[in-house]
């Protein structure tokens, strides 16, 4: 049987498969479970594989995370990191203290996960220009614009932004969804793919992975 006649998989069950494809840790797990019963979103388990694929990748040393959750993400990104110190920002002090409590559980090092509780719109011009490998956003899409414009500044050369709900549950290719955060992750997406120091890639990972490298 030719390729052209080898009947296709259903995307569902190819999504299914590719997202299950790395099993998730027992810490993963825990991490999950707590963001569950805290009644806030996660990455998906495959966005959690990307994230720590990318991490090593890039031998990352100092990571930006804009929205802690529960640690699911955080989690990924130090798994990925040898070395070095992750710096994650959320409004929410209780879903940090959760996530510094699954990250203790999990063997990291407390001086390794520097975790700022504030708007991260304040926060981010505190940080020092250039001087950060990799730059992930999961956090208020309405905002998603202005996090492009402090990860431009934030990335060194070489480093990597990446974006989570780039796909916003498929709303963003729908034209005819006119929703404020639908657009403005549209309008987000265009910033990336027009930036001329940028090269993108979207990926239909989880809820959509924009992951973009910094010239």
């Amino acid at each position: 049987m030719n390729a052209a006649s080898t009947p296709s998989i259903p995307h569902t069950a190819a999504s299914a498969y590719a997202e299950a494809f790395v099993p998730e840790s027992a810490d993963a797990a825990a991490a999950r479970a707590a963001a569950q019963s805290l009644g806030i979103g996660a990455v998906s388990p495959g966005t959690s594989t990307l994230l720590t694929f990318l991490a090593r990748s890039l031998d990352a040393r100092t990571v930006v995370e804009v929205g802690t959750g529960a640690g699911v993400a955080s989690l990924a990104l130090l798994l990925g990191m040898a070395e070095g110190t992750l710096t994650s920002i959320d409004t929410e002090p209780e879903h940090q203290a959760t996530a510094r409590r699954i990250l203790v559980e999990a063997g990291i090092p407390s001086r390794r996960a520097r975790l700022i509780a504030g708007p991260a719109l304040q926060v981010l011009p505190k940080l020092s220009d250039g001087a950060y490998d990799l730059v992930f956003v999961d956090a208020d899409p309405l905002e998603a614009v202005e996090y492009v414009e402090e990860a431009l500044r934030l990335l060194r050369s070489g480093g990597l932004l990446v974006i989570y709900h780039a796909l916003s549950g498929g709303r963003v290719a729908d034209t005819g969804n006119e929703d404020d955060d639908t657009v403005i992750m549209r309008e987000a997406l265009a910033a990336v793919a027009d930036a001329e120091d940028l090269s993108p890639v979207l990926l239909p990972v989880g809820d959509g992975v924009l992951v973009a490298r910094r010239a």
